[in-house]
C-alpha cells in the first residue's frame, strides 16, 4: 500500500510558479545557501563534465568551467525559464550515471520522499560523482512556529512543515548509499518589524503552506502577530532563524578511501594507551 503524500505536489508547483514572478525580491536565503554550496564545490580539486542543477530556481548557480548543465525544478515557470525539466525530486527521470555532479539548493526540505530522492540522486551520479545539497531544517522558523502555536493554543494546526535535523540528514545520506557522507549546518538570522513581512518573504520564496491545514482567520493571524511582536528585541524587531543544512556525499567508487579491514590493526588499544617509558 502506498504512503500518502505529506506535501501537496500541486500546491508546491503553484507556489513556485507564483514565486518565480518576483523571486529576486525574496532570494536572500537562496543566495545564502547557494554561496555555501559554491564554497564547498570550490574546495573540491577535481573537474566535472556534467552537472544537474536540482531545484534550479532562477538558474543563477553557475556550473564549473567546461561543465555541461541540466536544470530541473518542481515549478513549471522556473524550469521553463531555465530551459530545463519540470518534475519532482523523488521521481527523477534521468538515467543512472547521467551526471558526475548534482547540486541542489533550497528544495529538498519540501520533498515528499526525501530518502527516495537522495537514493535517486545517488543513482544519477557516476562512480565517484559528487552531490552537494542545501536546504532549511532543524531550528528554522522557530519564532514563527511558537507565535502560531500561541495564537491557536486551543486548537493548534500544523502550518510549518516538519524539519529534518542535522543528525537525521547525515543518517539519510548513509541510508541512500553515499560514500564519505558529511552533514553540517549554518544559521542565518533575520530581524523583522512585523510578522507580515516574514510571511511576504516566505511567499516570495515559494515556501508557504504545503500542509493540509485550515486557513488562518484574521482573528488568529492578529493574535499570531501580537505573539510575534511580544518576542521582539528592545528596538521592536523580532529575530527569526533559518538553519541551513548542507549535505556532501560521493557516489561509491573503488578508488575512494576505504575503512581498514576489521582485525587488521597491528597495535593493540592497550599498547596505544600505555604511557611512554613505563607500565600503566
Amino acid at each position: 500500500m502506498s504512503v500518502p503524500d505529506l506535501f501537496s505536489r500541486r500546491r508546491r508547483r503553484l507556489h513556485r510558479d507564483r514565486a518565480s514572478r518576483n523571486f529576486a525580491d525574496a532570494d536572500f536565503l537562496h543566495r545564502f545557501m547557494g554561496e555555501g554550496v559554491g564554497e564547498r564545490l570550490h574546495a573540491v580539486t577535481r573537474s566535472f563534465t556534467d552537472m544537474l542543477d536540482l531545484g534550479c530556481h532562477d538558474a543563477t548557480f553557475a556550473a564549473p568551467p567546461g561543465c555541461r548543465v541540466a536544470r530541473f525544478d518542481p515549478g513549471f515557470a522556473f524550469a521553463h525559464a531555465a530551459g530545463g525539466v519540470q518534475g519532482d525530486e523523488d521521481r527523477l527521470p534521468f538515467a543512472d550515471g547521467a551526471f558526475d555532479l548534482v547540486i541542489s539548493v533550497g528544495v529538498l526540505d519540501s520533498v515528499n520522499d526525501l530518502p527516495g530522492a537522495l537514493s535517486l540522486i545517488r543513482r544519477a551520479l557516476r562512480p565517484d560523482g559528487l552531490f552537494l545539497g542545501a536546504f532549511t531544517g532543524g531550528a528554522t522558523l522557530g519564532t514563527l512556529k511558537r507565535s502560531l502555536f500561541d495564537a491557536e493554543s486551543d486548537r493548534p494546526a500544523a502550518r510549518v512543515h516538519p524539519q529534518v535535523d542535522l543528525r537525521s540528514a547525515g543518517d539519510l545520506l548513509v541510508r541512500a548509499g553515499f560514500a564519505l557522507p558529511v552533514a553540517d549546518s549554518e544559521t542565518l538570522s533575520v530581524r523583522y518589524g512585523h510578522i507580515g513581512r516574514l510571511v511576504d518573504d516566505l511567499r516570495g520564496m515559494g515556501a508557504t503552506g504545503l500542509l493540509d491545514a485550515p486557513p488562518l482567520d484574521r482573528t488568529r493571524f492578529a493574535a499570531a502577530a501580537t505573539a510575534f511582536a511580544d518576542r521582539a528585541d528592545p528596538d521592536g524587531r523580532t529575530k527569526e532563524v533559518f538553519e541551513v543544512i548542507y549535505l556532501t556525499g560521493w557516489a561509491p567508487a573503488p578508488t575512494q578511501p576505504q575503512p581498514a579491514r576489521r582485525g587488521s590493526a597491528t597495535t593493540s588499544l592497550a599498547d596505544a594507551l600505555r604511557p611512554p617509558g613505563g607500565e600503566r
